[in-house]
């Protein structure tokens, strides 16, 4: 299988500019991106932070939006979180809530350094699991003025809880009892296991990890979620080589990290700022939308779109509400 468009699932618009970035966290750990830039940029600029899905890499989802907000006149960047695709870190495709959310703040020090960039007019933009740690990065960091999700995920309270919230008390204890016990299989062997980082049960009630996120090929008896996932990870639409999603998956100890770090915890921080959570009417997901608009309901609007799954704000461009986006930008970011 094979990468159309040069390595990106997308097309470059031609009155857009794209380049290679490297920037570091406050951990050290170099981040890779790719700048956008309105050919025709005068002036400074407001700047958008972009990333997400949770398993994505820069050439998927968060590249085509980064690619739209700058043909809209936005200086976009568009990043793989630490540990993933191109940015650095030893241990490969280990994931962290504290440190994705740190790389958010740390695009923001890169970006507030560009000549082009207005360093007060700087949003971020998340698709799917980066979604709940840019809302978090934002409560925390007052630079980021405005901050807009598709598809929002809450990756803590998945891993730590399950799809809608289903573990049981028993069934959580089992997770962390099977996370536990990878701990001492990785420190034996001295590499790290790849396994599900939304861990389900088989019909024994026992934890049933698999070593890729998505099949090679879908079975028959697929259910809608997977498919649509499939759809687009394991096809030409979405394909990528350094996608977790695509090829394989996280480090099976990955949502170790996540039953530590509640996501939002402080999300009343963000006001007197403003969030923006688009989701669709169709979307397993939707639900996190709507938990987080009515924790802040002064600052967290809600779009629902009509006909939408949640793998269709990936990259539909015609079910994307992306005049509604630029419209909120456009105010909060002024």
């Amino acid at each position: 299988m094979t990468t159309a468009k040069g390595g990106y699932t997308f097309a470059l618009d031609k009155n857009v500019k794209r380049s290679s970035v490297r920037f570091k966290n406050r951990y050290g750990v170099e981040v890779a991106g790719d700048l956008y830039v309105p050919k025709n940029a005068r002036g400074k600029l407001p700047a958008l932070v972009v990333s997400g899905p949770f398993g994505a890499v820069k050439e998927q989802s968060s590249g085509l939006y980064a690619n739209e907000f700058a043909r809209r006149g936005y200086v976009a960047l568009a990043f793989d979180p630490s540990f993933t695709g191109e940015s650095g870190g030893t241990v490969r495709d280990v994931a962290s809530p504290d440190i994705f959310t740190e790389d958010y703040s740390a695009a923001v020090d890169f970006l507030g350094l560009q000549k082009i960039v207005d360093r007060e007019r700087i949003g971020a933009q998340a698709v799917c699991g980066l979604s709940g740690m840019a809302l978090t990065a934002a409560a925390a960091d007052s630079r980021i003025k405005a901050v807009a999700t598709a598809s929002m995920y809450d990756m803590s309270r998945s891993m730590s809880r399950g799809h809608e919230d289903y573990y049981t008390r028993e069934q959580r204890q089992k997770v962390v009892d099977y996370l536990s016990r990878q701990r001492w299989i990785d420190a034996e062997n001295g590499t790290y296991a790849r396994g599900s980082h939304e861990l389900p049960f088989d019909e024994n009630g026992n934890v049933a990890p698999s070593n890729r996120i998505l099949p090679k090929t879908l079975p028959a008896d697929a259910d809608p979620v997977t498919a649509s996932f499939f759809d687009y990870y394991r096809t030409e639409r979405g394909y990528h080589p350094r996608s977790m999603n695509s090829t394989t998956a996280w480090t099976a100890t990955t949502p170790m990290s996540f039953f530590a770090f509640r996501l939002m915890t402080n999300i009343d921080m963000l006001a007197p700022r403003k969030a923006l959570l688009v989701a669709g009417a169709d979307a397993h997901s939707r639900y996190y939308s709507e938990d987080v608009q009515a924790m802040a309901p002064g600052t967290v609007d809600l779009v629902i779109v009509p006909g939408a799954d949640h793998v269709d704000l990936y990259d539909r461009k015609d079910l994307i509400p992306f005049d509604r986006l630029d419209e909120f930008f456009s105010k909060n970011l002024a």
